[in-house]
């Protein structure tokens, strides 16, 4: 029995005939950047998020460059933010010319440590981003309490924003995911939202007068429609989720793993847990065809371009060591949740 870490063929064959009349209505209108879907999309995520402003961009990764630039982040200053997340989080920061400061994680929630952010709180901090890891929802009080900006990057939990300026991802295995890149920012503030549509359009207001070096950061049409035809499912996708990981958590109570907490707050992009022996067990598994992922290896201060030490981020450094992803996405039947468990059982001897 095979378990995918994610199903897009799957999502597609239920959502066929929706999905083929998105694209068929926008390549029929001959507008493929920009246009109605894409401003209705945005109307739309603004209203789940309880927002004033979205602004749909072309990645998530573009989001984050957009929102940091929109608040002044640039060359000089620095950017806290934790060591265990996708590269982008960092990457977007090093590309506006500014530092990132990495801090250690919780060890429960792998989410930005508040304590360590704040012991980093240099006058050069220009902002803090912390990552919702896996779609739980990190601790901002202490850091907004600081004063300094604090941008959410919720690539992995749409829905499951609190701030005034947030990202979001639509990469195709994300909760709700295009069928490519795709991102957005959400804000409260309408001129940092203003910011970001000339950003995100060579600067530009009107066409050919530009006031800034922007970028093309916009969003494909065909790429907004796709989602507004999943948008309405997303809500159930994600409790599906949430069931699978009482299913899970019920099914792997006697083995090894540490298991995710649950929180209310949780969307559940990931089901990671902590395994000894994390990587014969994801071949095990492989060999069961079973598909897993490490969400991730190496520490952002690891990684060769920002050259950290070793031993620096304790709790990052040795959750890269543990964290396996087990399959979690909407489309999984119980005799595949059972299989997972069962496969993990005979790696334990259980």
């Amino acid at each position: 029995m095979r378990v995918s870490l994610a199903d897009l063929q799957a999502q597609y064959a239920a959502l066929r005939d929706d999905i083929d009349a998105a694209v068929h209505r926008v390549l029929a209108s001959g507008r493929y950047i920009m246009g109605e879907d894409v401003a209705a999309f945005e109307r739309e995520v603004a209203a789940d998020h309880g927002v004033a402003h979205a602004i749909a961009v072309s990645s998530g990764s573009d989001a984050l460059i957009a929102a940091l630039w929109a608040i002044g982040v640039g060359p000089g200053d620095e950017v806290i933010t934790t060591t265990f997340s996708f590269f982008a989080t960092a990457g977007s920061i090093a590309r506006l010319g500014a530092t990132p400061v990495f801090a250690d994680i919780d060890p429960r929630t792998f989410n930005l440590d508040p304590v360590s952010a704040l012991a980093r709180i240099t006058p050069r901090t220009k902002a803090i981003v912390p990552v919702h890891l896996y779609g739980r929802r990190a601790d901002l009080a202490p850091l907004v309490r600081t004063g300094i900006p604090v941008v959410e990057d919720a690539a992995q939990a749409y829905g499951n924003i609190k701030g005034p300026l947030a990202t979001l991802s639509f990469f195709p295995t994300k909760n709700l995911g295009a069928a490519g890149d795709a991102g957005m920012v959400l804000a409260a503030d309408p001129e940092v939202a203003d910011r970001i549509r000339l950003f995100r359009s060579h600067g530009a207001r009107p066409k050919y007068v530009h006031h800034v070096i922007g970028g093309n950061l916009r969003m494909d049409t065909l790429q907004a429609a796709i989602l507004r035809a999943k948008w309405p499912r997303v809500s159930m996708w994600t409790a599906k989720r949430r069931a699978n990981t009482f299913r899970y958590r019920a099914l792997l109570a006697n083995t090894p793993l540490v298991l995710p907490e649950d929180s209310s707050d949780h969307v559940w992009h990931h089901f990671v847990v902590r395994a000894d022996a994390r990587d014969e067990l994801a071949t095990f598994l492989r060999g069961c065809d079973i598909e897993t992922e490490v969400y991730y290896p190496t520490p952002l201060h690891l990684q060769p371009c920002f050259s950290g030490r070793k031993g620096e981020l304790p709790v990052a450094e040795r959750a890269a060591k543990e964290v396996l992803a087990l399959p979690i996405h909407a489309d999984l039947v119980d005799d595949q949740l059972v299989h997972v468990a069962a496969s993990i059982g005979a790696f334990y001897g259980i």
